[in-house]
């Protein structure tokens, strides 16, 4: 399926890439952009067979994305997030499963995942309240599944603190219009999410720890080497692998646009040996990044796959693998719209609005690089940190 879903990505390309200026000025994907994506199929490629999914390789979905956010940043981006989430829904309660996709195996499910709300434990289940950010697609979203503390019975967060993962239908929360207001993914609609007072039974709610330590795939019984790699790995896979899509579009419009260029001195860009270079060195970066990118997530499936363990500094290694990809391919990609000329940042020019993604991309939190490279250098001379905010995604 995955060649059949790069295949479909490509008879629509034209079609995707044209629909970037409609998705920035909607402030969310356009109706058409999300129409599209749902016949690539590329949504349910991580989604369970039963129902209707391809349970495809990680890898071949990290490319879907990339090839989907060289055409058009926030489509990429929309499909990067919400495509990991079936992956998640696979391993939590077969109830859920089907309230989900037992009539529709399109439905596709939003986040965030950050503890921005406190779950109030009640007879059966919770009561649930909050307010999250940066919800991804959540538009064309029916279903949400959103980060909480547990909370006691005054719905207080309890001490230590333990993260859970719960999920809502459309009904009980509401998307807060007007919400994303940025300089770049705009087309991504990221909204925010509020919930108040809302019950969910106790089979809706999953402790974040089962999907670190991998017991919750374990207790699902589930088989597929695709749903044992760590969470650490899949779902920043989606986020790094969009990024190093757009620098890989910003390249491709850069040289589209360079090909005929003359600059204001009279020299032909092909004839620029300082530009050349730059190309050159853009080029071999942003395809390294995609490189070691696939490489990562390769390996933990082959880990998987042999019944392997994985290590607290291999899961930290292959975090510094995701971030230094998609810094390297945003480093690059800077390199190239910056001998772009004046021209490249017209508003009718593509490159601005992948240099803007690129950017905004590189700002979430998954790619913040300190704790990152902090925890795989002391992994690396066998130091374990201490549990806390250092290890909240390793």
């Amino acid at each position: 399926m995955s060649n059949e879903v790069l295949a479909k990505i490509e008879a629509h390309a034209e079609e995707i890439a044209a629909l970037g200026p409609s998705n920035e000025k909607l402030g969310r994907l356009d109706d058409r952009a999300a129409e599209i994506l749902r016949e690539t199929g590329v949504i349910k490629m991580l989604q369970p067979a039963k129902y209707g999914g391809a349970e495809a390789h990680p890898a071949d979905f990290a490319e879907a994305v990339m090839r989907l956010a060289s055409l058009d940043g926030s489509t990429g981006w929309v499909a990067g997030i919400v495509g990991v989430h079936p992956w998640e829904m696979a391993m939590c309660d077969a109830r859920v499963q089907e309230e989900i996709w037992g009539s529709d195996h399109d439905t596709w499910i939003a986040s965030p995942y950050a503890p921005m709300g406190v779950l109030r434990p009640v007879d059966g289940g919770y009561v649930f309240n909050g307010h999250w950010q940066f919800s991804s697609g959540t538009d064309h979203c029916d279903w949400i599944f959103l980060g909480a503390f547990l909370g006691d019975a005054e719905g207080n967060p309890v001490s230590p603190p333990q993260v859970y993962h719960v999920i809502l239908p459309r009904a009980d929360y509401t998307i807060v219009e007007d919400s994303w207001d940025v300089v770049g993914l705009r087309g991504t609609g990221s909204k925010d999410i509020l919930v108040k007072d809302a019950f969910v039974p106790d089979y809706r709610v999953v402790e974040f720890s089962k999907f670190m330590d991998g017991s919750q795939p374990r207790e699902a019984g589930l088989t597929n080497p695709t749903y044992h790699i760590p969470f650490t790995t899949a779902f920043p896979m989606g986020i790094s692998s969009a990024v190093i899509g757009i620098a890989e579009g910003a390249l491709a419009a850069h040289l589209a646009y360079q090909k005929k260029r003359v600059q204001i001195t009279g020299t032909k860009i092909k004839d620029d040996s300082h530009v050349l270079y730059a190309i050159g060195n853009a080029a071999a970066e942003i395809h390294a990044s995609r490189v070691t990118m696939l490489d990562n997530v390769r390996s933990f499936y082959d880990k998987a796959a042999r019944g392997e363990p994985v290590t607290l500094a291999e899961r930290a290694q292959s975090r510094r693998t995701q971030v230094s990809a998609a810094w390297r391919a945003a480093r690059a990609m800077d390199e190239v719209v910056a001998r772009s000329g004046g021209n490249g940042m017209r508003m009718d020019n593509p490159i601005q609005r992948f240099w803007r993604d690129g950017h905004m991309g590189l700002a979430h939190a998954i790619h913040v690089p300190g704790s990152v490279f902090h925890v795989a250098s002391l992994t690396s001379l066998d130091v374990t940190p201490p549990p806390g905010p250092m290890l909240s995604m390793i």
